[in-house]
């Protein structure tokens, strides 16, 4: 009696000359633990300042009309930070990428975005390693879909290697289980983890964050990190981090899109604020809220089909993101035991007054893979 093929193998044969828009995807959350999870979010306590009813970062891009609108937002010129880091990307890349191209290298996307930069990655690493795989993670399986076309059409990067991953990879239980998974699959071969465009930043908590993600960083593991950086501290910055969202209409319909589609609450724009802080004096944080400033409650179904009132001056939290110091970065990469390997930044050039506001892109290490970077990472920091 023969052995029976395992069905994977089987697929990848049955699909290799199919041209239907077929894409594998391996799920490793139940999603009505999700759905429960924002429905609980959105009955927290009343607050006026954005710290009680909340949707989370992964949340933001859950399901087919937040991912619509988010494809939507990074075409909108207006969005400066997506539009100069789609711009700065490859220059910054190319400094960057003399540390990971040899040694046979796989990428770890997390957070796959629109796909584009993962295309300038695999182009580039593939070229020293074709048998690489490409194993792009999200919590939202629709945008897991948008963002692998552009790498596996644009950089015509295998279907066979590539790996996409449904996985909330903020919760440090399922990081643990991903790392196991990545182990038994690729071996000691070494990962270059990516968390471009940004995403640190969107967290409550960013340190816990990236904490979470570089405790599974092996010796041999790089983790690229790329977040939009501040030169000034001060309110006035802070009101204008503020309205660099504010001004992008496209990036307003995204950051609703998921309380428009997971309850019945009408959405009118000017109820959407943009407020902008000083957080910890090494970072500018900024909290997009819809409030109700209307003279009386609302009333908003929930995906359960219970109520909730929202009272006068009530919020509800719909994004977060920053802009951070150097001064944070080198907290933030000490206290989760990283080693910068290289680091490039670059400033806005788009108004005639000098601007603060610009993008960095860091390699780092875990300190256990006994870099001799740390001179090196002292004229980082020192920049």
């Amino acid at each position: 009696m023969t052995e029976p093929v395992p069905v994977i193998r089987k697929l990848e044969h049955a699909l290799a000359d199919d041209d239907f828009a077929w894409s594998l995807l391996l799920v490793g959350e139940d999603q009505t633990d999700k759905l429960a999870t924002l429905t609980g979010d959105l009955r927290g306590p009343v607050s006026t300042t954005g710290d009680g009813k909340q949707i989370t970062s992964g949340f933001s891009y859950w399901g087919i009309g937040p991912t619509i609108a988010w494809a939507n937002a990074t075409n909108d010129p207006f969005y400066l930070v997506m539009k100069a880091g789609a711009e700065s990307f490859l220059r910054h890349w190319r400094k960057v990428r003399p540390h990971v191209e040899n040694g046979g290298f796989h990428l770890v996307s997390l957070g796959v975005g629109t796909g584009v930069k993962d295309r300038t990655i695999l182009s580039d690493m593939r070229r020293h390693n074709r048998d690489m795989y490409y194993i792009p993670v999200d919590m939202s399986s629709e945008m897991l879909r948008m963002g692998t076309l552009e790498p596996v059409r644009g950089a015509r990067f295998p279907v066979s290697q590539v790996l996409p991953v449904q996985l909330d990879f903020s919760i440090a239980d399922n990081m643990d289980e991903l790392a196991q998974m990545l182990a038994r699959l690729v071996g000691k071969d070494p990962i270059l983890f990516t968390l471009t465009g940004n995403t640190l930043a969107n967290f409550e908590s960013d340190e816990e964050l990236l904490s979470t993600l570089t405790r599974v960083l092996r010796p041999q593991d790089r983790l690229l990190l790329e977040v939009a950086s501040t030169t000034q501290l001060d309110q006035a910055s802070a009101d204008a981090a503020a309205d660099e969202y504010h001004q992008t209409r496209a990036f307003a319909e995204f950051v609703t899109s998921a309380l428009r589609y997971n309850t019945d609450l009408k959405i009118n724009n000017d109820r959407v604020k943009f407020i902008g802080e000083v957080e910890d004096e090494d970072a500018l944080l900024v909290k997009i809220l819809w409030q109700n400033d209307t003279d009386a409650e609302i009333r908003m179904e929930l995906p359960d089909h219970t109520e909730v009132v929202l009272p006068i001056g009530d919020t509800i939290r719909l994004y977060t993101t920053r802009k951070y110091s150097t001064t944070r970065l080198k907290r933030l990469t000490e206290a989760c035991q990283l080693t910068p390997v290289e680091a490039i930044q670059s400033q806005f050039r788009y108004t005639r007054r000098p601007n603060p506001f610009g993008l960095e892109l860091l390699l780092l290490a875990p300190e256990a893979a006994g870099e001799s970077a740390h001179s090196l990472a002292d004229d980082i920091w020192a920049t």
